[in-house]
């Protein structure tokens, strides 16, 4: 999972577009939350991992933008930006080093019984001799 501090995303409130009545014009409830990518508290595989799945996603000047206006007051479109982003970040999937580990001694003896088991199985679809 991919961290994301508060301190790395800036909040600007707009007016939101479209219909909605008088409100609309009056009051700024929509959000653009920009998100400077290069310049953040991520590790640089997860920005080369961010930018790999999503290039139309950042701006020249190395910002993600995203804009939320579903919502009639700042909160719910705040919380919404901030959802979008993380959504954004959980779809990249980062690599992780496999730890080698040991078989244990029970899971041996089970490979083996089966071997054996087979074995026998095997054993016996050979053609009968005349000679026993």
């Amino acid at each position: 999972m991919i961290k994301i501090k508060d301190s790395d995303l800036e909040f600007k409130f707009v007016k939101s577009r479209g219909p909605g009545g008088q409100n609309v014009n009056k009051v700024s409830t929509a959000v653009q939350l920009k998100f400077q990518i290069y310049n953040s508290s991520l590790k640089e595989e997860e920005v080369v991992l961010f930018k790999a799945n999503y290039p139309n996603k950042i701006s020249k000047s190395g910002y993600v933008i995203i804009y939320a206006q579903n919502h009639r007051t700042q909160n719910l479109n705040k919380k919404e930006a901030i959802n979008k982003l993380h959504q954004l970040f959980s779809d990249i999937n980062i690599p992780v080093k496999r730890i080698l580990t040991k078989p244990s001694k029970s899971s041996i003896e089970k490979r083996l019984k089966t071997k054996k088991r087979k074995s026998i199985i095997k054993q016996n679809r050979k053609k009968v001799t005349n000679e026993d």
